[in-house]
């Protein structure tokens, strides 16, 4: 599974990846966790909004920080790899 964090660092960034990094940890999945800052990097992804959180390539959140319990939903719908 790939996970990826798409922000500039800003303190929404950083409880994204935090909230993320619990939730991979509740599962039991064992995913390395990339932070994407670069500008044209995130608009490729069509996110307009940071922070981002992509899994397996696939935009999943945007513009908003979920609760790790909502992040865990959502990787357990995509299952791990």
């Amino acid at each position: 599974m790939e996970v990826s964090i798409l922000g500039s660092g800003c303190a929404n960034c950083v409880a994204l990846e935090k909230n993320t990094r619990a939730a991979l940890a509740d599962l039991g999945i064992d995913a390395e966790v990339a932070k994407v800052t670069d500008v044209a990097a995130i608009a490729a992804y069509g996110v307009m909004r940071t922070p981002g959180l992509v899994v397996d390539g696939q935009v999943v959140v945007s513009g908003r920080v979920p609760r790790p319990e909502e992040i865990a939903a959502l990787l357990g719908a995509t299952g791990p790899a």
